[in-house]
């Protein structure tokens, strides 16, 4: 895998990746909650042969920063502030679940600095029903800090109103991707957002579950590596 790099952006440094020719095409890659970077090495391989691929640790992940204090718009800022520390005046924006969050409301409030936008399996921003608990943190050490956990659950059940407002702001062509039946998030919850968008088009890959990239990720290429073609 890539060698790890560091960039300051605003008050943390995050650790991240990058694969793919430089003069190639950026995307961007923002991964789920209690993931890092390496998340992707199932499909990076494919989408690094036309794009110059970076694969952030978020706040609180991996081998970024961990401060404390989390949250979507947090992330969302970070994300904008990692584009901008990097030069990449505007890219293709791959999330998933957590990260899908971050970039849609990323893509929504910097819509210049989004090419396209796929959105995997992405936590819809309507309250969560029935409304979740955090549970308390396993014994020993964890890959990620788990207060990031405690701020998702309370986000996911009382989220900000603008939030879902914002996604009818979204100008980037936009793939919204379901893993069906299987996944935990609202699959009509997606199409009610591919629906908002105003240029998206919902995916599912039944059976896939939450984790479409890495369940099903010859599935997953097929649907965004078409769609990202410079």
């Amino acid at each position: 895998m890539s060698d790890v790099r560091k960039v300051q952006v605003g008050e943390v440094q995050l650790a991240y990746r990058v694969w793919g020719e430089e003069d190639a095409p950026p995307a961007v890659l923002l991964h789920s909650l209690g993931e890092d970077g390496e998340d992707w090495r199932g499909v990076v391989g494919r989408l690094a042969g036309t794009h110059r691929v970076y694969a952030p640790d978020q706040r609180g992940h991996g081998l970024s920063d961990w401060p404390g204090a989390y949250g979507f718009e947090r992330w969302r800022d970070d994300a904008i502030g990692f584009l901008e520390a990097l030069g990449l005046e505007r890219a293709a924006l791959i999330g998933h679940s957590l990260g899908a969050l971050a970039a849609l409301l990323l893509a929504a409030e910097r819509p210049e600095l989004v090419d396209r936008l796929v959105l995997e399996e992405v936590p819809v921003p309507l309250p969560a029903e029935p409304p979740q608990e955090a549970p308390e943190q396993p014994a020993g050490p964890q890959p990620f800090d788990w207060h990031a956990k405690a701020a998702v659950v309370a986000e996911r059940n009382v989220p900000d109103p603008a939030w879902w407002d914002a996604s009818a702001k979204v100008t980037a062509p936009t793939r919204v991707i379901g893993g069906g039946g299987s996944s935990h998030i609202p699959q009509d919850h997606l199409a009610l957002l591919a629906e908002r968008i105003p240029d998206a088009r919902l995916v599912t890959v039944e059976g896939a579950g939450h984790l479409v990239h890495e369940e099903r990720p010859g599935e997953f290429l097929a649907a965004v590596t078409p769609f990202l073609a410079p």
